[in-house]
Parts: structure tokens; sequence; C-alpha cells
């Protein structure tokens, strides 16, 4: 893998791992597929940090009862792909003054939709 690709997935999967932490302490914003996310992308890009996010005494918990079966909550699913499109929108429409950047971005907000879609989805109303 060359360095670019794997900044870029390092970039991401911290992206996603903030996201999830800000989850942890604010009840609006779901934590597990940001987390899930972080993981993801940590898996293709290093050992180190993927180990680090799954052994985690606080995050990797939420990865751990995903991977054994629990899924997340559909309420969650709904509420991370409100934020993911909005700021996908806010950012494409009034931050970036590139097309070619807009069309990336959008490009990675529909990968990340579509994996968030193809996610378990659960009864319960809690995150967990």
């Amino acid at each position: 893998m060359n360095k670019v690709s794997k900044s870029l997935l390092i970039f991401f999967g911290t992206l996603f791992l903030v996201l999830g932490v800000i989850g942890v302490i604010l009840p609006l914003v779901p934590t597990t597929p940001f987390l899930l996310l972080a993981a993801y992308f940590y898996g293709r890009s290093s050992i180190t940090l993927n180990n680090w996010l799954h052994n985690n005494k606080i995050l990797g918990k939420y990865i751990s009862q995903f991977k054994q079966g629990h899924g997340i909550p559909l309420k969650t699913k709904v509420k991370v792909l409100i934020i993911l499109w909005s700021s996908a929108l806010y950012s494409i429409f009034f931050v970036i003054n590139s097309l070619v950047i807009s069309v990336v971005l959008l490009i990675i907000f529909i990968a990340v939709s579509y994996y968030i879609l193809s996610l378990k989805a659960t009864d319960v109303s809690e995150e967990t």
C-alpha cells in the first residue's frame, strides 16, 4: 500500500474515531457505527491502531458487542445517515470549491452509507 492510500485510510479512521468518541459523550450522536467505520479504516491501514481500538477499555466494548451479533439499533442507523448526509451536503455546497473533491467526497459518503445500511439492524432503542 502506498503512503497516500495509507494516510487517507488513517485519516478517515481517525475522523470516525473522533465522531465515535463524541457519540459516547453526546446522547444524540451515535457511537457504534462510527467506531465500526474507524475499525474498518484502521484495519486496512494500521495494525497498531486497529489493535489499540479493539483493545481499548471504553471504545473496544462497542466493537465487540457488534461482533457478537448484537447489531446496531435502527434509530442509530437513521441518525448516522442523517448526520453523515447533512455534513456531506453542507461540505459539498458550502465549503468545497472544487468539483473533483466534491465528487470524491460524494463517492466516499455513498460507500459509507452503503456500509451502514448493510449492518444488521436491531429492535433495541438503546445504542450499544
